[in-house]
């Protein structure tokens, strides 16, 4: 299937790495023109020389951290400067640290609203009017599946991804009329250094070993196993694409089967 995306200008925060930066390839092997986001310019740097080097698409990138106070400013100058201009907009974010809703202090929760959730809506803001000038644009957020179905142990996570739920939603319906999609995308256990350090995190408390662990949860998966990231970002590519252009407002699981809930 040809996506249609050859030439689109495209953002993808948090890309150093993990589902971030398989999307960005995916999107790059499509032909789009991405623009890799992250912390680590070294990395980042490395992430666009392997793109680059792929083909057909090509990589730039903004060192930028979400929970600094000028990201918002810096990616849009980036954004304009490099792609000049927006037609496609993964919002992706690290997740937040593990623990019950004891642990979640006021302080870590405020630190980590303004990551996972104020800056992605800012930032969203601020590149809106590109896209509806020129009647295109697709937006995809990238969530957890605890938005559905509440993981243990991620008290955090639990309660600030399904705000940009919510907010996705009501996005879409907003911004239709002007040829602009705007979807949620939930990966399961996808296997990535994030997941790695989560099954780390759950055997130390368990008892268990990591091997253990992992075989206990890749059980509970219909699928029978922890995705890939070149499985999710297919996923994530497909619903930036021209033929995903009557899918928007929608919540995409890419799981293995793993939630429980119609």
């Amino acid at each position: 299937m040809d996506l249609g995306i050859t030439g689109k200008r495209a953002l993808v925060l948090a890309s150093s790495r993990g589902l971030g930066k398989g999307i960005a390839v995916a999107l790059a092997r499509e032909g789009a023109h991405v623009l890799l986001c992250g912390r680590s310019a070294d990395v980042l740097k490395a992430n666009c020389d392997a793109i680059n080097a792929d083909g057909p698409g090509r990589a730039d990138f903004v060192q930028a951290d979400l929970a600094g106070e000028s990201f918002v400013e810096t990616v849009e100058k980036a954004v304009s400067e490099t792609l000049g201009g927006l037609d496609i907009l993964v919002n992706n974010s690290g997740g937040p640290t593990p623990g019950s809703i004891e642990d979640m202090s006021e302080e870590k929760l405020a630190a980590y609203f303004q990551s996972m959730v104020l800056r992605i809506i800012t930032l969203t803001n601020r590149l809106l009017p590109g896209m509806k000038a020129q009647r295109w644009g697709r937006i995809l957020t990238v969530a957890s599946s605890g938005v559905i179905e509440p993981i243990p142990g991620l008290a955090l996570s639990n309660t600030l991804r399904p705000a940009l739920a919510g907010w996705s939603k009501t996005l879409a319906s907003e911004v239709a009329e002007y040829g602009i999609t705007s979807n949620l995308l939930l990966p399961g256990s996808i296997f990535t250094d994030r997941l790695k350090s989560l099954d780390a995190a759950a055997a130390e408390r368990s008892g268990r070993s990591v091997e253990e662990v992992r075989a206990a949860a890749e059980k509970a998966i219909p699928a029978r196993r922890y995705g890939t990231v070149e499985e999710f970002a297919a996923a994530a590519a497909f619903l930036c694409s021209v033929p995903a252009s009557y899918v928007t407002g929608s919540l995409v699981r890419c799981d293995g089967g793993a939630a429980r809930s119609v």
